[in-house]
C-alpha cells in the first residue's frame, strides 16, 4: 500500500454526502460489492445525522448474533448459576467488538473479505491458509448450533399452532421444520443485500424491545431482583459445574468468531470499501477510505450496544425467574422452560407474548446464518479453486444454490438431535476455539497490509490490544478444559 500524502484538517473537509444510494439505470446490471472501481467512489457523510443513513451492516450481524447465543446460552447460563456470572456477559460482549473493527477496517482498506485474509496467513495447506481449514472444521461445528437455532424456533411455532398432533410431538415438529426452512430459502432466493437488511432490521427492533422492557420490568414481579444481587455478579469467580455454559457464552454472546468474519462480507456488500475506491496512493483515496471507516465503526458499536442490552437482559432474566425455581433449559422442553420467564411473572397470558419474542429472536438468528454461510462457502470453494469468486454472475449462483441446500442440512441435525441447548453449545464452544485464530489473523494483516496512518490512534490500538489478550487466554482455556486439563476450581 502506497503511503499517502499528509492530511488536512478534518475541518478542510467539505464533501457533502449523498442522500442515499444513486439508482441503476434501467438495463445496467448493479455493480459488483467485491469489486473496487474508480467509478463507484462516494464522499463519506460528515455528520453523525447523516452517517446514521449508512448503517446496516451491524443490524444484520446483531440479528445474526442474539438468537442462539441470547436467548438460549445465556438465559440458561443465568438459570445454572444465578448472577454470579454477570461479570462474563460484560466482558464477552465488551472485548471481542475491537477484534470485529478492525478487521473490519483492512477489509475496507482493500476491498478484500475476511476468508481472502485468512489465506494469506501461513502456513498454508494446499490453495488456503491453515485458519481457513480451522474454519471449515469449525462450520461442520455451527451446523449443530444452526440446527438447534431452529429447532428452538419450530418448537416455538409447535406450541403456539400444533398443526398436526400434539405440541412438540414429532408430526408437528417435522411439519414446521419444513414450513420454517422453506421460509427462510423463499425470503433470501435472491440473496440480494437489501432484503437481509431490512429483514434483520424488523427482528432486531422488535427482539430488543420486547426483551429490555421485560427485564426492566421484573422489579414490579415476584421475580425481582435488588442492586445487591447486581453487585454480585462481579466478583470475577466462575462457580463449580459452569464451566461448560461459561466457555460456550463466552464464545457466542456477543460477536464470535464467524460473524467478525461475516460482517466484512456485509461491509462489502453495503458498500464501504467500493465509496472508498481502489487505493491509488492518493490523498483523497485515504480521506474517503478514513470517512467510511468512521462510518464501520459507528455501525459496529450500534450492532454492540444492542447486542450488549439483549445479552444482559437475557442473563437477568434467567438468574432472576429460572434460577431461583432450579430451572434449566434442556432438549425440546428449552421453550417451555424459557416461557416461564414471562408467565411466572406476568401470568398465564403471557405465554403466548414469548412465543411471539421467542420467534423474531430465533427467526432472526436463521436469516442472518442463511444469508451469510453460503458466501463464506462459496467464497472458500473460490480459494480452493472451485469457483471463479471474480465472477459475479458464478458467485451468485453458487451462493443461491447453497441458500436452499444449507437450511434443509441443518434442520436434518435438529430432527435427529433434537437437544437445542447442547446443539448451540457445541457450535458456542468451536466458535470460541476459532476466536484465537481471528486475532492472530488480525494483526498479523494489520502489519502487513494496513499503512501506519491508519493505526495511528493508540487508544483504538490499547482497546485492541486488551481486546486480543482476553479472547486468547479464554481461547486457550477451552482448548485445555476441552481435552480435560483445565485449571482451577470452575473447571
Amino acid at each position: 500500500m502506497s503511503p499517502p500524502r499528509e492530511s488536512r484538517p478534518d475541518t478542510d473537509r467539505a464533501a457533502a454526502p449523498p442522500a442515499s444510494a444513486p439508482p441503476v439505470p434501467v438495463g445496467q446490471a448493479e455493480p459488483d460489492p467485491y469489486a473496487l472501481r474508480a467509478d463507484d467512489v462516494r464522499e463519506p457523510p460528515t455528520t453523525l445525522r447523516a452517517s446514521i443513513r449508512y448503517l446496516g451492516p451491524g443490524m444484520v450481524l446483531s440479528a445474526a448474533v442474539v438468537g442462539s447465543g441470547e436467548l438460549i446460552t445465556t438465559t440458561a447460563l443465568g438459570a445454572k448459576a444465578g448472577f454470579a456470572l454477570l461479570w462474563l456477559v460484560v466482558i464477552s460482549t465488551l472485548v471481542k467488538v475491537w477484534v470485529q473493527m478492525e478487521l473490519a477496517r483492512w477489509t475496507i482498506l482493500t476491498g478484500k473479505t475476511a476468508l481472502t485474509g485468512y489465506s494469506q496467513v501461513g502456513p498454508r495447506i494446499g490453495r488456503i491458509g491453515w485458519i481457513n481449514v480451522l474454519w471449515i472444521l469449525m462450520d461442520v461445528a455451527k451446523m449443530l448450533q444452526r440446527g438447534g437455532i431452529i429447532g428452538g424456533t419450530v418448537a416455538a411455532f409447535s406450541i403456539m399452532f400444533p398443526i398436526v398432533g400434539e405440541p412438540l410431538g414429532t408430526p408437528s415438529l417435522v411439519v414446521w421444520t419444513v414450513l420454517v426452512v422453506a421460509s427462510i430459502v423463499l425470503l433470501l432466493r435472491t440473496g440480494r443485500y437489501a432484503t437481509v437488511e431490512k429483514a434483520a432490521f424488523l427482528t432486531v427492533v422488535a427482539f430488543t424491545l420486547i426483551t429490555v422492557l421485560l427485564a426492566l420490568g421484573l422489579p414490579l414481579t415476584g421475580f425481582g431482583y435488588r442492586a445487591s444481587d447486581l453487585a454480585s455478579g462481579f466478583s470475577f469467580t466462575i462457580p463449580a459445574g459452569t464451566i461448560g455454559f461459561a466457555v460456550a457464552m463466552f464464545g457466542i454472546t456477543g460477536v464470535g468468531s464467524d460473524e467478525m468474519t461475516t460482517y466484512t462480507y456485509w461491509c462489502l456488500e453495503k458498500g464501504y470499501a467500493r465509496w472508498a475506491g481502489p487505493d491509488d496512493g492518493t490523498e483523497e483515496r485515504a480521506r474517503r477510505a478514513e470517512g467510511w471507516i468512521r462510518v464501520m465503526r459507528l455501525d459496529a458499536l450500534a450492532s454492540w450496544l444492542v447486542c450488549t442490552l439483549c445479552t444482559l437482559s437475557f442473563y437477568v432474566i434467567g438468574a432472576s425467574v429460572l434460577h431461583p425455581q432450579n430451572l434449566v433449559p434442556q432438549g425440546n422442553q428449552m421453550i417451555v422452560t424459557l416461557s416461564r420467564i414471562y408467565t411466572d411473572t406476568l401470568g398465564p397470558w403471557a405465554h403466548y407474548l414469548f412465543l411471539v419474542g421467542a420467534i423474531a429472536v430465533l427467526y432472526s438468528t436463521i436469516i442472518g446464518s442463511a444469508a451469510s454461510v453460503p458466501r463464506l462457502w462459496t467464497n472458500t470453494l473460490g480459494l480452493l479453486g472451485v469457483v471463479d469468486w471474480g465472477d459475479l454472475r458464478a458467485r451468485q449462483r453458487v451462493i443461491r444454490l447453497l441458500t436452499v441446500v444449507l437450511p434443509p442440512l441443518w434442520a436434518v441435525f435438529y430432527l435427529f438431535i433434537q437437544s437445542p441447548v447442547v446443539m448451540v453449545q457445541i457450535g458456542g464452544v468451536a466458535s470460541g476455539v476459532f476466536l484465537v485464530a481471528v486475532v492472530l489473523a488480525v494483526w498479523r494483516l494489520r502489519a502487513t497490509e494496513i499503512d501506519p496512518r491508519f493505526r495511528a490512534n493508540r487508544w483504538l490500538t490499547a482497546a485492541l490490544v486488551i481486546s486480543s489478550a482476553a479472547i486468547t487466554l479464554l481461547g486457550v482455556y477451552s482448548v485445555l478444559d476441552v481435552f480435560g486439563l483445565g485449571v482451577g476450581s470452575g473447571s
